[in-house]
Order: C-alpha cells, then structure tokens, then sequence
C-alpha cells in the first residue's frame, strides 16, 4: 500500500480508503446498497487493515447510525491504527432540527456519533453537504470549537460546489478559525465535472481530494455495456446519473484495456483515478472480500501513456464557459496571438470592385453619342 499526504496536515493516508457505506442496513435504500452484517464487516475491516488501509470513512447517515456502530466494533482494540473519518448533516430523525449544518444539530451529531463509533476522537468531520438555512461562518465556528476542544482532528466538506468551497476558506482565513482541510467528491471516467472548477481550487489552494463511487455506483465494472444491463446495486438504485450512450463508449475502452493487461475493469477504473496527483485517497465500498481484493490490487496497477491518452480521449468533457475561451490560445507573452485574432488579422482575399472608375465612365460616354448619331 501507498501513502499520501493528507494536504498540509502532516498526516498520511492510504491511497484506498475503506468507505462503510455498504456496512448495516436492512430494508429499503440501504440493504440495496449494502446491507453487511457485523461478521461480514468485521471481516472486510481485518482485511482492509493487514494490507496496510489505514483510512476508512463513514457518516452518521449511514444505515441511520448503524454504519458508524459497526465500524466501532469492528475497529476495537485497533482504533489508533486508522485515521477515521465521518460525517454531519444528514437527516437523522423527524425532529425539526435534527438535521443541517447548524450549531445545534453539528453538537449534538458529533457526540452521537463518538458514541456510536465509540472513541473519543474522531480524525476527519466532514459536512456531508451545504445547509441553504444556516450560515456558514457559524457552521465553521461549531466545527473549529469541536477541534479546539479535541473531539476533532480536522475539518473537511463532502458535495460542496467551488464558489462556497472558497467562500468558506475565505471565512475561515479572515476569522482566524479552521479551515476545510479536504472536500470528498464524486469522480470518476463518467463523471469528471469536478475538473471544470473544483480541481483547480483544491490545487490553487492546497486542499486534499477523496474521491467517493469511483467506479459510478458499479456502472464502471465491466457488467454494464450496450447489449449487457448488469446486475447488483446499479440496476436497483441507478445512481450517481450517468450519461449513459458517452458512457457505454469509456466501458468499450475500459473494457481493450482490461483485457490487455488481464485485469477486471474496475481495476483498470480505479486504477485511472489514482493516475491524477490531485487525488489524495479514493474510497471503496466493496460488498464482499473478492471485491475488495480486486480493488486492492488497482494500486499496483500501472496504465501506459497509451491506456491514459484512450481513456482521457473517449471521457473527456467539452470545455464549458468561461474555460472555452482559454481555449483559444494565449496572448499574454509578446509576440503571441490568440488563433481568433490571428484569424481577423489576415490579409483579405481581393474583392472585385463595383465602382466605376474614369476610363470606365469615358468609354460609356463614348459609346453613347455614336448610338445618337445612328
């Protein structure tokens, strides 16, 4: 296993972080998803750890609590060994207030949640999303007290668009308070949104990026193509969105390219992924230890220039505005011109004139007193 720094905390994590989404769960939205028991969980945390995954991430939404509680019994006696991360916003009951970013619910979210992970600390709290009713300077204020007073490590945002990443990083600068340390964000071959604005901002501003459903919701594993449906969790909960028609193209290139090098395509997936250095750890949600061995071994996996180049190519996202207009080329150096004004900087290709010139006037002229004398 490799490791990578965590931003500019000083800490390091895993290249793989062990997501406990399908962890718990019985009926309804989560047992589609997951719906592991303790042994089955117990099972993939012991495997997670003896091949040196020392990240695993949660949230209190989870299986409504019960994700978080499994992961507290399956980490015990072993708590110090794993940077441990979890989240706070989701609804978590019918009471008017328990839900959202503010001081109210993120207080009483964090010591439910210690509690059901059961330790005193936990490493990375994430907002789960934004809260269009709560400001976000009294959010930050919550998550900076928790830090101060050692219930937390570090701070960090999930789902969160560029504009009020920033405008959040700007607050916590200017109020001398904590700061977002990392954003955990969908990334994949067939979602690759997050590169128009908020890669950009987590390299302009030195911010970690955990990538959650690399491989689409197991739309990327190989089992999803123009004459195969599939099977598993995909067919019964169809999320994240994928542009399916671009989509069944990557899966073709996915595909050659797996089977060049007598692999299964999630690997090849994850295995993109983790080519991009902005990326610091990308989370696996495995049902069962033969996925989780296969997603594993994407780390060791080395794609070509050549494998890079096909599925940059048949993935990539049109340039969307204001970016198009870079596309244009650079002017700021001397002598370099944008190819749009180099195109109305040209010479003009000859016109013929319409205007009648002298000599074309006299012979007219001319031409009219012979037809008089006639």
């Amino acid at each position: 296993m490799k490791y990578r720094a965590l931003a500019d905390t000083g800490v390091f994590v895993s290249e793989l972080c062990l997501g406990a989404m399908t962890f718990g769960g019985r009926g309804g939205i989560w047992e589609m998803i997951g719906g592991l028991d303790q042994a089955e969980v117990d099972a993939i945390v012991g495997r997670s750890l003896e091949v040196g995954i020392n990240f695993v991430d949660t949230a209190n939404v989870y299986a409504l609590g019960e994700s978080e509680t499994m992961v507290g019994k399956a980490l015990e006696g072993r708590r110090h060994e794993v940077v441990l991360a979890t989240k706070v916003r989701g609804r978590m009951g019918m009471g008017a207030n328990q839900v959202g970013l503010s001081r109210l619910h993120i207080m009483e979210g964090v010591e439910a949640s210690l509690k059901r992970l059961d330790t005193d600390y936990i490493d990375l709290y994430q907002i789960h999303r934004t809260d269009p009713y709560t400001d976000i300077e009294q959010t930050l204020r919550a998550l900076d007290d928790l830090v101060r007073q050692g219930k937390v490590r570090y701070i960090g945002c999930s789902n969160v668009p560029a504009w009020q990443l920033m405008k959040a990083l700007g607050i916590s600068g200017a109020k001398g308070i904590e700061r977002f340390r990392c954003t955990q964000s969908y990334y994949s071959l067939v979602g690759r949104e997050l590169e128009q604005d908020v890669i950009p901002l987590l390299e302009d501003q030195r911010l970690g990026l955990l990538v959650w459903s690399p491989l689409a919701g197991g739309f990327l594993s190989g089992k999803f193509t123009r004459k195969t449906k599939g099977e598993g969790r995909r067919k019964a909960f169809d999320f994240p969105p994928v542009d399916k028609e671009k989509g069944y193209d990557v899966v073709n290139v996915l595909l050659r390219i797996a089977k060049k090098h007598g692999v299964s395509a999630a690997r090849v997936a994850l295995a993109w992924v983790l080519a991009n250095e902005t990326v610091t750890s990308v989370i696996i949600g495995a049902r069962n230890l033969k996925q989780l061995d296969d997603n594993i071994a994407a780390v060791d996996l080395e794609l070509t220039p050549d494998d890079l180049k096909a599925l940059d190519d048949v993935s990539r996202l049109p340039p969307a505005y204001p970016a198009w207009m870079d596309t244009l080329g650079s002017d700021r150096r001397p002598g370099e011109v944008r190819r749009l004004q180099a195109a109305q900087t040209r010479p003009a290709a000859p016109v013929a004139s319409t205007k009648r010139t002298p000599a074309k006037k006299a012979t007219k002229k001319k031409a009219r007193k012979r037809a008089a004398k006639r």
